[in-house]
């Protein structure tokens, strides 16, 4: 199932503002380098981030699933003046290009890259409720469980946004029941039923939803 009309898709890139060549060098390599992945955010969903980023006014952030260092990108780029993200993955390969990437991008100082699943590294996190934003964009299985590590330190306010909600149309598919298919109709179940937050779920690439804390 297209999600997005291909035949739009070149549209909706060249109608976001333009990348910088960070950005699309970036593209660049990481299609070189693992052609065919799914697994990199497009260009106008990281403007979409900087943008949430920028309007919720977050100074802390945390990202689950880095990869090559996209989104990470994005979501630095939005944070106010002293702003750090926690970025969390279990990849010292992608996560070696995205460190070169933060590097040319100025960002060095505003992430912390956590190199442990993120499970241990989000319960390791103070209770309270300090988080701005947290973006989650890992492996799908795990989604319920960053879900609700993250909801309880997140700030009145504050926004989860997490990807790959639709599954390529796999959520409606009912012969679709591999692990990740039931997680993600689980995650969607949950938020949708959560007193704790308003959500919405967007029809963005595969899927947003954004969940914003109560």
């Amino acid at each position: 199932m297209d999600i997005v009309n291909p035949a739009l898709d070149d549209y909706l890139l060249a109608h976001a503002s333009p990348a910088d060549d960070v950005l699309r060098d970036l593209v660049e390599e990481t299609h070189r380098t693992a052609p065919g992945t799914t697994m990199q955010i497009t260009h106008d969903e990281g403007e979409f981030l900087t943008m949430l980023v920028r309007l919720t006014g977050a100074s802390s952030a945390v990202e689950v699933g880095v990869f090559t260092g996209y989104s990470s990108i994005c979501i630095a780029r939005g944070l106010s003046e002293g702003g750090r993200l926690l970025a969390c993955d279990v990849s010292e390969e992608w996560t070696s290009v995205a460190r070169r990437y933060w590097e040319r991008a100025g960002l060095t100082d505003r992430i912390d890259l956590r190199l442990a699943p993120a499970d241990e590294t989000l319960r390791a996190l103070p209770a309270e409720e300090s988080v701005d934003f947290a973006f989650i964009d890992a492996d799908k299985v795990g989604y319920p469980t960053y879900y609700e590590e993250l909801v309880p330190r997140m700030r009145p306010g504050g926004l989860i946004v997490l990807d790959n909600v639709l599954r390529g149309g796999r959520v409606v598919d009912p012969a679709a029941q591999d692990d990740a298919d039931r997680a993600i109709r689980q995650i969607n179940d949950t938020i949708t039923a959560d007193s704790r937050v308003q959500s919405v779920m967007l029809p963005l690439r595969d899927g947003v939803t954004v969940a914003r804390k109560r």
